[in-house]
């Protein structure tokens, strides 16, 4: 009997932990080495768009995570005052690219995805490194305090920081600070009724939306340099730079505690790796192509990663050429949203809501028509229909 091939991914996170999903689907054995102490993400929500959905359509799961989440799509553009520059509607959404656009927390996605994946499979405090990528002769090399393990597969899942993409191309830069740090917080805002909305203002974003828990899932964005940090705390942070906007973010602001709020820089990889995949080993999600995250995509371009990763397990090179050109495209996409987003010149400003605001009266779909060409992915290989395991 021939033996079962192994792969070993390195990173338990949504793009990790999909891969595996995939990889087990395919018959592989499958080891997940997580580096942190548990599964538990850091983040709030995710916003998952119909590729996305399409894809854990593929795992077998996409229906039971349109389930959990709140559909978004009715609400839109605003200004700091509360003028609405364009609105969205979802059904519409769900109409154009067949499907809709849904939000649910990090934490669940995460559990489904784990429990996708055989007992035993997901090792954590497990701090893996690659030893060997291995090659058409010999099998990768991954060690890990316990001990070193071999692979026909090895997935480098392990983020925008990636260890294994710094060994397999030492001569790519790496990240890039954005020019912009981000906050999100997930909490619930008693009496709180709002439709969903994005606001952008003078070098700075807001967004509120609610999720189907009946909390609110909140993010903000600001140019600043680097590191800096509020002196006191960030909900502090947040009021004075968001206090004065329209409603609902001041009730959002009142109802949420310092330790609440989640801050992060955001660092994106402008020059793409020459590949993504050397040897035996494949990169995947933020390891491959961390982008900023005003599209929305850097978690459902993951998802996509994983199923056209285990499609092509056997032909690295036909992942790269699947991958690479579509994550850039929409990794350039999304550096050019963000200087749209976040723009800080006065007449700039006032010419882009200007603009806005016409276009929409004569195209109301102008929101949507962003996302042509990403939400309508479609995976290279048909879903699995719900409780049967078939596809």
């Amino acid at each position: 009997m021939p033996q079962q091939p192994r792969a070993v991914v390195i990173g338990g996170g949504i793009a990790g932990l999909a891969a595996a999903a995939a990889l087990h689907r395919t018959g592989r054995q499958v080891t997940v080495l997580e580096r942190a102490p548990s599964l538990e993400p850091v983040g709030a929500a995710i916003s998952l768009s119909p590729n996305a959905l399409r894809a854990l359509d593929v795992l077998g799961i996409g229906d039971e995570i349109r389930g959990l989440a709140a559909w978004q799509g009715d609400g839109g553009l605003r200004t700091p005052s509360g003028r609405w520059l364009t609105r969205t509607n979802a059904a519409a959404a769900a109409e154009r690219f067949g499907g809709p656009l849904v939000l649910l927390h990090r934490g669940t996605l995460i559990d489904r995805l784990a429990a996708l994946l055989p007992p035993g499979a997901v090792r954590t405090n497990a701090d893996a490194s690659l030893a060997d990528p291995g090659d058409d002769r010999r099998p990768a090399r991954v060690t890990t305090p316990d001990g070193a393990l071999e692979a026909d597969l090895v997935v480098a899942a392990d983020g925008i920081h990636s260890t294994v993409r710094q060994a397999l191309f030492p001569a790519h830069p790496g990240p890039r600070y954005a020019g912009f740090t981000t906050w999100r917080l997930v909490i619930p805002v008693p009496g709180a009724a709002f439709a969903s909305h994005e606001t952008w203002g003078r070098g700075r974003l807001w967004g509120t939306h609610p999720l189907k828990d009946g909390r609110v899932y909140a993010y903000a964005a600001a140019t600043a340099p680097a590191g800096r940090r509020a002196a006191d705390d960030e909900k502090a942070e947040l009021l004075r730079l968001f206090g004065d906007w329209h409603d609902p973010i001041p009730a959002v602001l009142a109802a949420a505690r310092p330790e609440d709020v989640l801050r992060h820089d955001v660092h994106h990889i402008a020059e793409p790796p020459p590949a993504y995949h050397r040897g035996r080993v494949a990169l995947l999600g933020d390891a491959a192509h961390a982008m900023p995250p005003n599209l929305g995509q850097g978690g459902n371009q993951a998802l996509e990663d994983a199923v056209v990763l285990a499609h092509h397990a056997d032909d690295l090179a036909a992942y790269t050429a699947a991958r690479l050109p579509r994550t850039t495209a929409i990794a350039r996409q999304a550096v050019r949203a963000a200087r749209l987003n976040l723009m800080r010149s006065r007449a700039g400003i006032a010419m882009r809501d200007t603009a806005i605001a016409a276009l929409s009266r004569i195209r109301p779909d102008l929101l949507l028509r962003s996302f042509e060409g990403i939400a309508d992915w479609q995976p290279p290989y048909p879903a699995v229909r719900a409780g049967t395991g078939e596809r």
